[in-house]
């Protein structure tokens, strides 16, 4: 009876799909939490207006950067809510954070504009 050498680990076929899978799982988990600043002016009458005046991305630690929509203004920050004061300082303008809800996916391919 003939016996067959085990096959040598570094010569089987690498799962590509598993590892990509496994990629972007720890993309997910690791990925910043996204939010807008939204600066409001007049709020509660009917003059009421507003407009997102800054992105940033809040991390695990706590800590935030926000970046200005003009891009001129960009803030490493200690949490989410000390950009409130920078963008809500102005008598007449209140600002609040807006959190997206990002869908459960990542992928590897850039997305396509709308």
């Amino acid at each position: 009876m003939a016996t067959v050498a085990p096959q040598d680990p570094s010569s089987a076929p690498f799962d590509f799909g598993a590892f990509d899978n496994e990629v972007r799982a720890l993309v997910l988990d690791t990925a910043p939490r996204l939010f807008a600043v939204v600066q409001e002016y007049d709020r509660g009458t009917e003059y009421a207006d507003g407009h997102v005046a800054a992105w940033g991305m809040a991390y695990d630690d706590g800590s935030a950067h926000v970046i200005g929509v003009g891009g001129t203004v960009t803030m490493s920050l200690g949490s989410p809510e000390r950009a409130l004061w920078h963008y809500g300082r102005r008598k007449g303008i209140s600002a609040r954070l807006v959190w997206l809800d990002p869908g459960a996916g990542a992928t590897f391919a850039r997305a396509e504009a709308v």
